[in-house]
């Protein structure tokens, strides 16, 4: 049960210590738009997102003005492009990532995420193609972000695509000098990738995942540090309670909102993160959280 205390707690947290909900992601499957063709591809991409999609930001808004919480983004994550460009006979991924940004457009997010491929191991087709076209693909849209998993402990590190991301980060850097440099700063190179991962800018739709998902993102570094700082002389073992129960309550709003989310779009509820990034904000950094500590 909430009480008066836990709301006033929240009001205080999202006033002075910048908690807010860092995202709304809808993950979307687009297993089934795999075609030879690859403007057929892209149409199927483009009916499937907005469909899926078309209520996520305006439901986004109403639960941010129904109950007060600032939701920072709305964002979609999808299947690596890879994977779906392997039945394509073209080589010229960059239409994906166009269609990408018009359906990112069209549904009103803030960045869409999958312009991805996963080379631990090896190659496919539908890789090497994705990967040379990342640069011009970055260059040539805003909302797109794109990401590619080069290492696992478990298979090792593929020094070859470790060794051609060092020049697609350059390039991406290069064409988009006019724009300080943007591209690079929406491509992720991963080592040990999770399977699902719905944060930009390295966000893809796990192939084990659902048809659509809903995950929410919890920024709170703000809100430890403030709990930390109210307790100066606290021992190693008092810290960690301070950190655990602070990280349990900033769970909770990003659950209600998950909740809510999932009941209003009529899909399914996947997680939530807390999210340790830094915002410009001063004190939100999980480097404040370690001075304090």
């Amino acid at each position: 049960m909430i009480n008066t205390k836990d709301i006033l707690e929240t009001i205080k947290m999202i006033q002075d210590e910048n908690l807010d909900i860092r995202t709304i992601t809808m993950g979307i499957s687009l297993l089934d738009c795999a075609d030879e063709d690859i403007d057929k591809a892209c149409d199927k991409i483009y009916d499937k997102i907005t469909k899926k999609a078309e209520k996520l930001v305006s439901t986004g808004d109403a639960i941010e003005k129904e109950y007060g919480i600032p939701i920072i983004n709305k964002r979609i994550s999808v299947t690596p492009i890879s994977i779906i460009g392997n039945a394509c006979a073209s080589s010229d991924f960059t239409k994906f990532a166009k269609v990408l940004d018009r359906a990112a457009d069209s549904t009103g997010v803030n960045f869409i995420g999958g312009f991805s491929a996963l080379v631990h191991k090896g190659y496919t087709k539908g890789d090497t193609a994705l990967i040379e076209s990342i640069p011009e693909a970055l260059a040539s849209t805003e909302k797109v972000c794109s990401s590619v998993n080069v290492a696992t402990t478990k298979a090792g590190i593929n020094l070859d695509a470790v060794r051609q991301m060092g020049h697609i980060i350059k390039e991406a850097a290069i064409l988009t000098q006019d724009n300080s440099c943007f591209g690079a700063a929406k491509l992720v190179v991963f080592a040990n990738v999770p399977e699902d991962n719905p944060f930009m800018a390295g966000a893809f739709h796990g192939i084990g995942e659902p048809e659509c998902v809903i995950n929410v993102g919890v920024s709170g570094p703000g809100v430890v540090r403030a709990a930390l700082k109210k307790a100066p002389n606290a021992n190693i073992t008092e810290i960690c309670d301070i950190i655990k129960k602070t990280a349990f309550k900033i769970t909770r709003m990003g659950q209600l909102v998950a909740t809510e989310a999932s009941k209003r779009l009529n899909v399914p509820f996947g997680i939530v993160d807390l999210s340790l990034a830094p915002t410009p904000a001063i004190g939100d950094s999980v480097a404040d959280i370690l001075e304090e500590i």
